[in-house]
């Protein structure tokens, strides 16, 4: 070790006393950096989640850096031992200054502790929807979902966003919160003159087929969650409305998915509806027309202009 001071005093001109500071630090970068290999070498032996292993290596990060600039803080200034110093030396001209960067890292800290989204969870934060994929201390990122691509699916953009974000704006979590799902629509307009009572019965039992089995796992995910939240029990199977349109009546299914299989799922639908109606010959898809109607000839035989018990 002498050997190493003497080369450092007659080569970079440094004192012994700095030189053995300088070495320190450098033997507390390599076992920091060891342990850290040795933490995610352990983790990724253990489980092949990557949720698991993005949080270790990010937890891991963050606090043994810290530990690491109090070590070295300790190796080049003994006042570091005593946080308090450090303290006194934050200003209202620095906090000022660094109003940005101090609520990122407040909203960093806020995410880590309260937890509104993790890694993995599909957001929308103000305008932008994406999955979580990257959370760091000042920003976090997502991959972007909707803009010009339907039903939700993602765009191929990455969207870097601030972590002091979550203080102004409000915050979607879709797969987070009661359950694991969230529900659809699917509009269908028969015409008048369809048999539209059977077509109701089509679309119930095809939503069944496709959703039914979701209300049992989400009935699940509702119970746990009325001990934490004050909870309303929803209608969880598969449901069809009726209303009238002016072309024709409306029936929609409203049923329970996946946030991110709603389009193979929509798809999966409207293609047994598509088989289904092929088959009736007593139901039609409505879409814009033009028809003329005959009160005389098409009208109630009682309301008919040329019935003569027809009452004035």
């Amino acid at each position: 070790m002498e050997h190493i001071f003497i080369w450092m005093h007659t080569t970079l001109g440094v004192s012994e006393d700095t030189s053995s500071r300088i070495l320190s630090s450098v033997v507390a970068v390599i076992l920091i950096g060891l342990v850290r290999w040795t933490i995610i070498f352990s983790v990724y032996q253990k489980t092949e989640d990557s949720r698991t292993r993005y949080r270790w290596r990010k937890g891991s990060l963050y606090i043994l850096s810290i530990i690491l600039v109090f070590i070295v803080g300790r190796i080049w200034y003994q006042g570091f031992r005593d946080v308090s110093t450090y303290l006194g030396l934050l200003s209202a001209g620095v906090a000022i200054a660094l109003k940005d960067v101090l609520t990122n890292f407040a909203g960093w800290l806020f995410i880590f502790v309260r937890q509104p989204f993790q890694i993995g969870d599909r957001i929308r934060i103000g305008t932008h929807m994406g999955d979580v994929i990257d959370l760091r201390i000042f920003q976090f990122t997502i991959m972007e979902i909707g803009e010009w691509v339907h039903a939700d699916q993602h765009t191929g953009r990455i969207i870097h966003i601030p972590n002091g974000k979550i203080f102004g704006e409000p915050q979607i979590n879709y797969t987070r919160g009661w359950f694991e799902y969230i529900w659809d629509e699917l509009p269908i307009l028969v015409t008048f003159e369809s048999n539209w009572q059977k077509a109701k019965e089509i679309l119930q039992a095809i939503g069944r087929k496709h959703g039914e089995h979701l209300g049992t796992l989400a009935q699940e995910h509702v119970r746990k969650a009325s001990g934490k939240l004050l909870t309303f029990t929803p209608h969880l199977a598969p449901v069809v409305y009726t209303s009238v349109e002016d072309c024709g009546v409306l029936i929609t299914l409203r049923y329970l998915c996946e946030p991110r299989r709603r389009r193979d799922t929509s798809n999966a639908i409207w293609e047994d509806v598509l088989s289904r109606f092929a088959e009736c010959d007593d139901i039609d898809f409505a879409y814009p027309t033009q028809r003329f109607y005959d009160n005389s000839t098409e009208g109630k035989h009682p309301l008919r202009p040329d019935n003569p018990g027809k009452v004035e």
